[in-house]
């Protein structure tokens, strides 16, 4: 029995503030607790590639020194819009991949992402969203989603997992039960699906019973509500034993890992609430509760575990049977886990996937006009507005991007002008940027997200009423066009990675054909 008390923190992913190694506290954490291993977030512990290779040598260094096997390292390397590393291969996002629908492709970006997460000595991926966005005003899934057709989605997250595991880095399908018609980001509070059990399993499950199907090692919980399982005022998901265990566990037969989403965000009760949650939590049957940095929040739940193992509240055999699947994933690991040589990143070869990924994924929506391709005199000049990119919500990386539209286009036509907007400009920016334009003969404007972001859409009418061209590129969700249905040519590049940029500029000068489709519905009229 004392045994299993220690086992406790086996079921526990820490995390920390430091590139270089952990804190004294948090080490003086890691000999008590002897937890399962950590979670990297790109604020905390993320500078350089050398670096990062570096602190996970460190990390299981320290786990020998302490008699520990070695640690689950874990992180958020989706692709697009959400890059703990940076500095891996600018990967499109899902929502490119669904544009491709081309499941190779989906397989190729898992094997890149693995296989660079590997080079650094990272053994777990919390890719690939599984969620069907089928709600545009969704503010944390998004183009994190392959789209909002439930089989594609299904048939490209099982092709990445298989990509990401066959470098023996273990996937991890997120958000369960299904993240993609919610108005409320469950990092700010929680959400609830209001649909039947029927809706269910025509549209948010069946791609994670795809992504079982696919051999997936861990599936991740989202703290929202599901009325059809746990009533009008339903817990979230990750405390829900109707959730976990009746769903995921016995009607959906998954016998791996079942991570929590972060134990910080806002659905979660915190403070002296934090402990009775993650008891809740475990007894609705997660196996690895994933934790943030604040040092006694990490021990808050540690001991409110151990004290509810000794008073009976977490039965031993449940206990071992997590247990056992965190073992067996570890196991997986063990046996399947080769480091490559940190050369990979980046490599040649991952640049082409990346680049392949981007030019199929451009999607023109319409070109009334038929201005496309381009075919400009030298002298004719073009202005490229777009605006500073930044994160829209905790899970976005998209404040690290140096977005690179104008000079993309400036490279195919000198006579360009670059300008930058704020993400939601007033007015009297607005008006100063529409005066600079005087001299331009066309306008290429990028977007990002402006359906939901009124001074970026009346940035669009402003431009469309100087009666010059006005070419749209949205360069996030392609639901931006229902915002200025006037506009006749319109193009999507789900991302603003440098890929997605270059490949976009091309396509504006047929440079290569347009080829992606649509893989949400948008009001084209």
């Amino acid at each position: 029995m004392e045994n299993l008390s220690h086992s406790i923190g086996q079921k526990l992913l820490l995390a920390f503030d430091g590139i270089e190694k952990p804190p004294v506290e948090t080490i003086k954490l890691i000999e008590r607790i002897k937890p399962v291993g950590f979670t990297f977030f790109r604020s905390l512990n993320i500078g350089t590639l050398a670096q990062v290779r570096k602190l996970t040598g460190a990390l299981q260094n320290l786990a020998r020194e302490l008699g520990l096997p070695p640690f689950l390292i874990c992180t958020d390397q989706e692709g697009g819009q959400l890059m703990a590393i940076g500095d891996c291969t600018p990967l499109p996002g899902n929502m490119a991949l669904g544009s491709t629908q081309s499941p190779e492709l989906a397989f190729k970006a898992g094997r890149v992402l693995g296989s660079e997460l590997a080079a650094l000595g990272i053994n777990v991926n919390y890719a690939p969203c599984a969620d069907v966005n089928i709600n545009p005003n969704n503010p944390v899934i998004g183009i994190r989603s392959f789209g909002d057709d439930p089989t594609l989605v299904g048939l490209l997250a099982s092709a990445q997992i298989k990509g990401i595991q066959s470098v023996g880095v273990a996937a991890t399908v997120k958000h369960f039960p299904g993240h993609g018609d919610t108005q409320v980001d469950s990092h700010h509070k929680r959400s609830v699906l209001p649909h039947g059990f029927e809706r269910l399993k025509a549209i948010e499950l069946p791609p994670f019973m795809d992504a079982i199907n696919a051999g997936v090692h861990l599936v991740m919980t989202a703290h929202l509500g599901i009325q059809a399982l746990d009533g009008i005022n339903p817990p979230p998901a990750t405390l829900s034993y109707r959730v976990i265990t009746d769903l995921l566990r016995q009607e959906m037969g998954f016998n791996g890992v079942v991570v929590s989403d972060a134990f910080d965000m806002g659905a979660i009760r915190q403070g002296d609430a934090l402990g009775e949650e993650a008891i809740t939590a475990v007894q609705a049957g997660i196996d690895l509760l994933l934790l943030t940095s604040d040092p006694s929040d990490q021990l808050r739940i540690y001991d409110s575990l151990i004290k509810a193992y000794h008073l009976g509240k977490i039965r031993a055999d449940s206990l071992q049977a997590s247990i056992s699947r965190i073992n067996a994933l570890k196991d997986w690991i063990s046996t399947y886990f080769q480091a490559p040589s940190p050369g990979i990143i980046r490599s040649p070869e991952h640049l082409r996937v990346a680049d392949e990924i981007a030019e199929r994924s451009i999607t023109l929506v319409k070109d009334r006009d038929r201005q496309l391709p381009l075919q400009l005199t030298p002298e004719q000049r073009i202005a490229v507005i777009s605006p500073e990119p930044q994160d829209l919500t905790p899970a976005d990386s998209s404040s690290y991007v140096k977005l690179a539209l104008a000079a993309e286009v400036q490279a195919h036509h000198p006579n360009t002008l670059g300008f930058t907007t704020s993400l939601a400009p007033e007015k009297h920016q607005r008006e100063s940027l529409i005066a600079s334009l005087e001299h331009c003969d066309l306008i290429i404007a990028g977007t990002i997200n402006a359906f939901s972001n009124p001074q970026q859409a009346a940035l669009i009418q402003e431009l469309f009423e100087t009666n010059l061209p006005v070419i749209v590129i949205a360069m996030r969700l392609p639901y931006d066009l229902e915002a200025f249905p006037q506009i006749s040519t319109y193009l999507c590049t789900y991302g603003i990675l440098p890929p997605s940029m270059k490949a976009v500029a091309k396509a504006l000068f047929g440079k290569i054909p347009i080829q992606g489709k649509l893989p949400v519905s948008v009001n084209t009229k």
